[in-house]
């Protein structure tokens, strides 16, 4: 179903404009009507069939024709919503926050022009995936590590412009990348840092160059269009040793955040740690059927049968050691040593698994930067194959942890779900990701979710607890939890907006940013 018309875009301008972009790349890549549907929400929480809707969508396959694109879009007024791959799926995939948007697929963009395996850098355009990055360096036979998410199919650019994370000690994306070629919504091509002066040869190397640092500025944004990207890649370790901890109380989850704590700011603990709720972790082997049949949330009683045939805890901490052998050694040593006290703990490495399917071995190739699909297993737990993430921060301290663990979990049960979720260690803080698996074809489900999921936001924001990224249907109501000083934050990203596009063509609503001519709208 073709979408309406954007606000303040006529028919005459709307047809006139894809005109041109057909023009520009080629009737075979402007997509409209029936072709659409890979630009819909495939996890859709909305109940009305007119939202988040593409009018079209357009595959440029050179920054050149996205230049080109972004003129013509200036010229008529017609908005643009650029997506690198497009499989961003817990958080709306393609489709736009304005209904009626031309989705820009950069997804034919997708050269990797450089990997360096000296400096240990790639740089690559958006539509390069973790896939193709890892298989790139396996034929090339480089001694090179990428970090990963959980799904392997997504954007290398993609996922670091929205402050994606993956579990090797690189696993901060945004900060291991270093330098942007970006299309300014006027058209205009810059490059950042060392990239700003002519032949240069730090680009991928110095983040900073000289004067402001603005790369910042095109993560989570509607400011510009990241047509190219460096990512720092890790250097092949001398030795590699992932494990696994296993926790059989729920209260113990307090006592092992305090206790990681000390290990990740020293850097004993060296990966992007998780720590896996029980039903997250059963569901990438196993099914809710396998153990209950009925309604609602699995009961404590079928919890410890799942615990005993699948040997996990309640929490499940997954980490890695990386380095020589007597580095390892010394740092397992520690490591072992900080958790050995807390009844009913269990270590594991990859060879204690007496499961073929494990968690531990799934999450063993992750670690080290193996791109996957597994972890979207967890989708059949239930059925209905649709999911949405839930994702505060806050510190890493064992009462902030257990606090929000609470605070959630009740909810989602009271909502009628499972509670999967997992939290996430990092420099100094503590993402709580939780999935919420629900049946996206059932009305009456996607209305109870909705209705918990703003339920989260209010309590979570009332502790001061903040998203780091979500959904569209929900960047509105994140934004507004970002409200210190009466908006101050969101009331400059709107200067900027106005500034760098004056005719609100690029993205409008990302992240609740709005330009000035759909403001009150």
């Amino acid at each position: 179903m073709t979408a309406p018309l954007p606000e303040g875009v006529s028919a005459e301008a709307m047809n006139s404009a894809i005109e041109r972009f057909r023009r520009i790349v080629g009737d075979e890549w402007v997509f409209m009507d029936e072709n659409l549907s890979p630009y819909d929400d495939p996890y859709t929480i909305s109940n009305n069939e007119d939202d988040y809707k593409a009018y079209a969508a357009i595959a440029p396959h050179s920054t050149e024709q996205v230049q080109e694109i972004v003129r013509v879009a200036n010229e008529f007024g017609v908005p643009l919503w650029p997506v690198s791959r497009g499989k961003n799926f817990a958080y709306g995939g393609a489709a736009p926050v304005m209904s009626g948007t031309i989705v820009l697929d950069l997804n034919r963009m997708n050269r990797i022009l450089e990997v360096n395996e000296e400096f240990g850098y790639a740089l690559v355009e958006p539509g390069v995936s973790y896939f193709d990055l890892y298989n790139y360096i396996q034929e090339k036979g480089l001694k090179l590590w990428i970090d990963v998410p959980d799904p392997g199919w997504g954007s290398v650019i993609g996922n670091a412009l929205d402050h994606g994370i993956g579990y090797t000690p690189y696993g901060d994306h945004f900060a291991m990348q270093c330098g942007m070629e970006v299309v300014l919504p006027n058209a205009e091509l810059i490059r950042t840092g060392m990239g700003a002066m002519p032949g240069n040869n730090t680009w991928q190397l110095f983040k900073y160059g000289f004067g402001p640092y603005v790369d910042g500025m095109f993560s989570q944004s509607n400011f510009g269009i990241v047509t190219k990207m460096g990512i720092w890649l890790m250097p092949e370790p001398a030795g590699y040793r992932p494990y696994l901890i296993t926790f059989e109380n729920e209260d113990d989850i307090e006592t092992v955040t305090e206790r990681l704590r000390p290990l990740k700011v020293s850097g004993v603990i060296q990966n992007g740690a998780t720590v896996r709720s029980l039903v997250l972790d059963a569901a990438i082997t196993k099914t809710k059927s396998a153990y209950y049949d009925g309604d609602g949330p699995i009961p404590p009683s079928v919890a410890k049968t799942m615990m005993a045939d699948l040997d996990l805890g309640m929490w499940n901490f997954c980490g890695a050691l990386y380095g020589p052998p007597p580095l390892m050694d010394t740092l397992w040593t520690a490591i072992r040593d900080s958790f050995a006290d807390i009844p009913g703990v269990k270590f594991y490495f990859p060879e204690d698994r007496r499961h073929k399917f494990d968690l531990l071995l799934h999450r063993a190739e992750t670690m080290r930067g193996v791109p996957k699909l597994t972890e979207f297993n967890f989708l059949n737990w239930d059925g209905g194959g649709g999911h949405v993430g839930f994702s505060p921060v806050s510190p890493i301290t064992g009462a902030d942890a257990i606090k929000q663990y609470y605070m959630v979990s009740n909810r989602v049960r009271e909502y009628g779900f499972d509670y999967m979720g997992l939290l996430a260690i990092g420099w100094r803080d503590l993402h709580h990701v939780t999935v919420i698996v629900y049946d996206k074809k059932n009305p009456d489900e996607r209305k109870k979710l909705d209705d918990l999921f703003n339920v989260l936001v209010d309590e979570a924001a009332a502790e001061g607890y903040g998203e780091y990224r979500t959904h569209i249907k929900y960047m509105d109501r994140i934004a507004k939890t970002y409200s210190w000083n009466n908006n101050s934050l969101w009331k400059m990203h709107e200067t900027i907006k106005d500034a760098l596009d004056p005719k609100g063509i690029l993205a409008p609503g990302k992240s609740g940013i709005w330009p000035k001519n759909r403001r009150q709208s």
